[in-house]
Parts: C-alpha cells; structure tokens; sequence
C-alpha cells in the first residue's frame, strides 16, 4: 500500500484493490501455520502463508503489481530435503556418510540456496514498503485546444502544470470564457504545493484569476511569463495577495516529495520552458507547447541537450504537444515570417499597414517594429490586452525599438497613411476586440477604407473559423486589401510537426508515452508517431479529462475518474452557466419565446384580467394577429375550466396546462417549438 500523507485522491482506493490483479484469493483457516516459514513471517511484516485443504491450479502471477511487493517466493524446503540432514548422510541412502563427503554435500545445498536465502532477506527488507505510484490527473487540455491544467500526485504531495482558459464555442450562446474545473483541486487544497506555468499564453495561464479566487497556491513561471501574469492578476485585483516566484531554466523547485526543472523550449512566445519532474516514481517529462527552430528571432535555441540528457539517464514518461500531429515534416522558422514581412511592406507602398496577431506573440511585434523601421513608419498600438503586453515587454526588455517609433494611437490623425504601421488584436475575430470594431466602423480612431493593407498574422484557432471569415469579408467590402494566412507565409506555428515530435521522441526515449493538447484526432496521430518509434502500444495512453493515469516503475494504467470538465464565465457569472441556462438560450435562439399573462382571482379563480400573449423572436404580432388571438382563446380557455372543476387551486399546474395546450397549438400552425412562459398571478 502506498504511504500518503493527508488525504488521497478519488483514484487511490481503486488503484490499490487491484493490486493483486492476477494473484490468488487468500483463504482463511482459525489453525495456526504449520511450517516454520509461516511462523518467521509476522517477523518480517508479511502476511503468513497459509497452506489450502487442496491444491489448486497456481495462477499466472501479474508481471508488476502496483502496490510495489515483492512476489512471495516458494520456501526452498525441496532444496534443503536434497542436502544431508542434520550432516548426518551422504550418498546412497541407508549409508554414513563421511566427513569429507558429508562437508562437499553441506557446501553443495549452501550453495544451492544461496539465491534463494538472498531472495528472501531481500523480502525481509522489503517488506512493508512500496512501490511508489504517481498519479497524473488532465483537468483541461485533452480532446480540446486550450484549457490546459494538469494535476501530479505522489505520497501525498500535489501540484498543478498550467491553468489555462479556451474561447467559447458556437453552442456557447453569451459565454465569455470557458475555464477548467477546479472543485477537485480545491477539495484537495491542503495538498497541493504549487503550480508551475510553462509559458504566457491565455490557453496556459488564462484561468488564473478565477483559479486564485479559490485557492491560493504559490506560481513558478519564467520572467516574462511572470510579467504576463502581472498584467492579468492586476486586473483583477490579486497582485498584492499572491505568490508569484521567478524562476530560471534548470532552477529546482521542490514540491514535496518531487521537484521540477524548466528546460528551455521554442514557441510562439519567448521563455516558454518544458518541465523534467522527478517524482519517487521515476522523471516525467512535459513539454508544454513547443516547435524546434534552430533560427528563432532571439537566441533562446530549445535546449535538446537537456533533454537528451534525461533521456540517457531514463525518462518514465513523456507528456508532449499533440497540436499539429497531423502536419508532416518540420514547422518553418519564427525567422520566414520576418522574410514574409518585408516584401508585404514593399507591396504596401502609399497605405496604411494594420497588422493583427496574437497580443502575446511578441516575437512576431519585435518583427513589425523591425520593418518599421526599414521603411521609415511609426508604430501604434491598439487593444487593451496589446497594450498592456507590450508596455511589460518594452519594460522587461523582451521588446526593442528606437526612441519615437512608438506613437500613441490617439495622435495617428497627425501622420500620413503611409507614414503608419497599426499592430492590433483581433486576429481570431472576437467580436469585441479591436479589428472587429475597425471592420464594423466602430472604433474611435481607425476608419478602415481603401487606402488600408490589412494582415492577419494568425492562424484561426478551431471553432473561430467562421468570426474570422466574417471580419475579413467586413474589410474587403470596406475596400481593404487583406492578407491573411492562406494567401501568404504570414503566419508559422508554435507547434511541432511530425518530425520534430520524432526527434523529441528520439532523444528523450520515454517508457511511456502520454499524449496531450489537442483534440483527440491529434492525441491519436501522435500515438502512432510514438508507436511508429518502437513505444510498444501498451506504454501509451490516450486519456481523457478527469482520468487517474497511475504510473509505477513497471505499469501505466487508468485507474479511476475525478470530477473535472469545463465551467463557463459569462460577465462576472462564474459557472452560474450551465448545461440547462445553455439550453435555454439554444431554445430561444432557434425558436424564439411566448409569454402569456394573466391574472385569477384568489378565492374564485375567475379570470380578472387579460390573458394577454407576447412574442419575442417567434412570430412578428401585427403579421400574425390571427394566431395571437387564438392563443389567447386557448389559454382562456384552459382557465375557465380550472375554474368549473372548483376546489384548491395549483398554480403551477395551471401554468403547465397552458404551456401544453399553447405548444400544441402553436406547433400546429407553424412547425415550430417555441419557449412558452405562462405568467399566471392571484389577486
């Protein structure tokens, strides 16, 4: 059994009834043991072996068992039987043996259980310790691009790996953010030791703010990855209150009983770091988000060495990037799109260049601001999130420009078109960030026209798809010439291809292997990469959210469930959301609403007033006046006979009784399922 301290998770209870999968159900007799190995066993602190009435068929034993105890072993009676007994015969039987003889035969059998007593004291030393079992917990990030939050658990000590947040899909009717859940986390509060962040994207750190609302918990991250984070918790108010530790790649961070190292990877963002997690279980290593380029914008090369380095001293398991397991061949270096850059500014000679990509991407802004300056235009800035990171990253160092390039967007009326370059958010089309206002005449200081080039430096995250289509096709009927990624090399991913995912593979030669981030079509691509690299198809699992991955030595295995899925943020409504909220905004959406009002008389139940009918998205009144009439018929109607039948009145009831005869007679006239809300007072 595994020694934990403090609470275990859900998952630990089912992991240690399965143990002895494979092994024989013990029976229990009231007589004592009658060998002498049975008697020595309480003082080893084993269980004594009892010896079955029959003999029955032996089992195949499980090749690991995960509470980590030695296999008992056969007593070696036989062998001692072979040897002379109490050094008195030798040879044949019946005969004295003699002295030299009776001294071969004892070294002989001494020999002979020598493995045997070396087993056994080993049992001895063993017994009543364990074999440690890690678990690993995906609360976000499988099956799904972002929300990514993973939770390690061993002996007691827990600590988390991101803690990101995801755009809302199209079913997500007024859902501003969806996060993960944290309810496991926060019932395990007392446990956790801290959460490492592996880099600054809102898929990553997105969720902090609400995350810290529940629990506070000290948070490792690089420098800008910190300063990032600053900018967030400050709009929430939570800076002063919080724990946030800077750390270096190839910093230790002790987390109880385990600890972890960064080791510097490429992404879209600069130091972002992967993590080594040494554990009593074996190292884990997880990527986080990450692509190699040899020819980055900065100089921080992904550390292979480091990894290679873990890979020779024994990796149990890797947890890698899944998002573009589908793409073959390597990603293209940070550095093409800069090559791409230069000869769109040319191509934009005589008009105002706006630029969209990702508000964190600043290797891609220090880029723009390069061109810039080859073509002699200034820079401004729009969006509040665009803002913010680049006033940290210009403080941090992270960004670079010469004095005067940086204009304020409030004073752009004073330069000319050409004079201009506009970096803004909005590359995913979010109906409330800057580009989207520009395409739809709404922002305070741009008025996109004819004489605008406008960039999507981005790729559409999944789901976005169609909000980016509709601000590109808002530009184009403005008169903009838009560039965007499928027309040029405007845009590289921060994520690793076919090959670079082998070569990671390759050098860190992990026991097992767990796919993660990405949808499950990704999870399973990059399974077969692994498997196609020799990973036998047992070592790997593909898992879903909430499962309890154990890890021991020897076995990968899902063992158990804890609650976790998605919780959606819609204005200051945390998970006040749900699936029956979604629902009825789906309902509305589709059909529209129907309310018919009316008030009785308390005592009576006579109708006092109306009923009267409102619609609200189903049919426009004053085109279907003969229908409103009706409803109106059928809805007095109902009240009437509620009132014949006497007696104690059910207002609620009531109230279903005319949703029922109103949806009846409201899908018969119109093939439509309308909300009905029947408002139905006493006076």
């Amino acid at each position: 059994m595994e020694e934990t301290t403090g609470k275990k998770p859900a998952a630990e209870n089912k992991a240690e009834s399965s143990k002895a999968e494979g092994a024989p159900r013990r029976r229990h007799y009231s007589r004592r043991p009658r060998n002498a190995a049975a008697k020595a066993a309480p003082q080893t602190g084993a269980a004594p072996q009892k010896q079955p009435h029959k003999q029955a068929p032996k089992p195949a034993a499980p090749k690991e068992a995960e509470n980590g105890h030695a296999a008992q072993q056969k007593q070696p009676q036989k062998q001692q039987q072979k040897g002379p007994r109490n050094g008195q015969r030798g040879g044949r039987p019946g005969k004295l043996a003699s002295p030299a003889a009776a001294a071969a035969a004892a070294a002989a059998a001494a020999k002979a259980t020598a493995p045997a007593k070396r087993q056994n004291n080993r049992q001895k030393n063993n017994a009543g310790k364990s074999m440690p079992i890690l678990h690993i917990m995906p609360l976000g990030g499988l099956g799904e691009v972002g929300k990514n939050m993973t939770l390690y658990e061993c002996r007691g000590d827990m600590f988390l790996v991101d803690c990101g947040s995801m755009f809302p899909d199209s079913e997500m009717f007024g859902v501003d953010l969806v996060i993960p859940d944290f309810s496991y986390v926060v019932a395990n509060k007392d446990r956790i030791r801290g959460l490492l962040i592996t880099h600054g994207h809102e898929d990553h750190i997105g969720a902090l703010p609400y995350f810290l609302k529940q629990l506070n918990v000290p948070i490792y991250a690089t420098r800008l990855t910190c300063g990032l984070i600053r900018n967030k918790l400050n709009e929430h108010g939570l800076t002063a209150s919080t724990k946030l530790v800077e750390i270096m790649p190839g910093q230790e961070i002790s987390l109880g009983c385990m600890k972890a190292k960064g080791i510097r990877v490429n992404h879209s963002i600069p130091d972002a770091v992967a993590y080594a997690i040494e554990t009593p279980a074996g190292t884990v290593i997880q990527t986080g988000d990450f692509k190699i380029d040899f020819t980055p914008v900065t100089d921080e090369r992904i550390d292979l060495a480091t990894f290679a380095e873990y890979g020779e001293r024994g990796v149990l398991a890797l947890l890698s990037d899944s998002t573009n397991s589908e793409r073959p061949g390597f990603s293209r270096s940070e550095k093409s799109v800069g090559h791409s850059f230069m000869g769109l500014f040319a191509q934009a000679e005589g008009k105002r260049i706006i630029i969209a990509t990702f508000a964190s991407n600043l290797q891609r802004i220090q880029q723009i601001i390069d061109m810039a300056v080859k073509y002699n235009r200034k820079v401004a800035i729009s969006g509040r999130s665009m803002i913010n990171n680049t006033t940290m990253a210009f403080e941090l160092g992270y960004l670079k420009a010469p004095e005067n390039i940086i204009v304020d967007m409030e004073s752009i009326h004073r330069y000319k078109p050409e004079e201009l370059v506009i970096v803004t958010t909005g590359s995913q089309g979010e109906p409330m960030s800057a580009l989207s206002r520009m395409s739809g005449g709404s922002h305070r200081n741009v008025r996109v026209g004819e004489g605008d080039f406008i960039i999507i430096s981005a790729t559409p995250i999944p789901g976005n798809e169609k909000m980016v289509t509709k601000v590109v096709n808002s530009l184009l009927r403005l008169g903009a010439d838009v560039i965007y990624e499928s027309m040029y090399d405007v845009h590289t991913s921060g994520h690793a291809y076919q090959e670079e995912q082998k070569l990671l593979l390759s050098l860190v030669k992990p026991k097992f292997f767990i796919p993660v981030h990405g949808e499950y079509k990704h999870l399973k691509k990059h399974a077969a990469t692994a498997e196609g690299l020799g990973i036998p198809q047992k070592n790997i699992v593909i898992a879903d959210i909430g499962d309890v991955i154990a890890l021991t030595a020897d076995k990968l295995s899902i063992v158990d469930t804890v609650p976790a899925g998605r919780v959606l943020v819609d204005g200051l409504g945390v998970g006040d959301v749900g699936s029956v909220v979604l629902r009825d905004r789906r309902h509305l959406s589709q059909d529209g609403l129907i309310i018919a009002v009316c008030t009785i008389d308390a005592g009576t139940g006579k109708l006092v007033s109306g009923p009267e009918i409102v619609s609200r998205g189903f049919v426009y009144m004053k085109e279907a006046e003969g229908l409103i009439a009706e409803a109106k018929d059928v809805t007095r109607k109902v009240i009437e006979r509620a009132q014949q039948r006497g007696g104690r009145r059910n207002l609620e009831e009531l109230r279903g009784a005319v949703r029922d005869q109103l949806s009846t007679l409201l899908y018969r006239n119109t093939k439509r399922s309308p909300m009905i809300l029947p408002i139905i007072q006493e006076v």
